[in-house]
């Protein structure tokens, strides 16, 4: 084996990002800087562990029963691991030929489909997350544009990839209805897409700014009302109605 990755740390019992009781692995380096980030450490493509695929074989290992039996497996994540796909699709296509795991890959999509086809040829789910469908908003949110990650977005769907759409939601950034519906035509475009989450916006990852010396751009700002959280999905729902009917 001959790639090696850098890693910023591990879960052995995430029951959130994917099917089932997985084992995560956060990859180092991101090229967005999302206003939200609860892990900005990750931003650094210097930071964290290097490791090989056997080391990260070894980890998941003493686990394998819960994942095979609660119909789990292994999720890879961020930061953001296509930045490192040769390596994440080694690890993909080896937990799936010693031990048959699902594979999942937890993305911005902020990359170039057409050059991962190795590495999705070995992902059974993306988990794709849509900072913004408003372009103008998504660059002052994350620092880039969001056209890239719609063209993944349509290129999964082209390519027949299961995918989980997840929205992080802001109060005050993400509540515009007419953002809202449109999430929601675009997310009606699509093929694949099993699931639609909502994760309300919190505050866990404030200290990691602090320590790295950065000033929080959400400072004062408060994780939304389930009211909210709601009325989101509603509107969110109607505009993939619209698009689907």
């Amino acid at each position: 084996m001959s790639h090696k990755g850098r890693m910023h740390s591990l879960e052995t019992f995430g029951t959130v990002d994917g099917p089932g009781i997985r084992f995560v692995l956060f990859m180092q380096g991101c090229l967005m800087k999302c206003q939200y980030c609860h892990n900005p450490d990750t931003w650094n493509f210097d930071g964290g562990k290097e490791v090989t695929v056997e080391e990260v074989l070894s980890e998941i290992q003493p686990y394998l029963n819960y994942y095979r039996s609660s119909g789990g497996g292994l999720t890879i994540s961020g930061g953001e691991p296509t930045l490192q796909a040769a390596f994440v699709a080694e690890v993909f296509r080896e937990v799936k030929a010693r031990w048959g795991l699902h594979t999942t890959l937890d993305s911005n999509g902020f990359n170039n489909a057409d050059k991962l086809q190795y590495l999705m040829d070995v992902t059974d789910l993306v988990l794709l997350d849509i900072k913004h469908i408003d372009n103008d908003k998504h660059k002052v949110l994350t620092g880039v544009s969001n056209e890239q990650t719609l063209r993944t977005a349509k290129w999964l769907s082209d390519h027949g990839k299961k995918m989980w759409i997840r929205h992080v939601f802001v109060p005050g950034i993400h509540d515009d209805e007419n953002n809202l519906r449109d999430l929601g035509k675009f997310i009606g475009t699509l093929n694949g897409v099993e699931k639609f989450e909502i994760l309300p916006y919190h505050q866990m990852g404030i200290y990691k700014w602090k320590e790295l010396g950065r000033e929080y751009p959400l400072e004062g700002v408060d994780s939304p009302t389930d009211e909210q959280v709601q009325r989101a999905y509603r509107l969110i729902e109607e505009g993939r109605n619209m698009q689907m009917a």
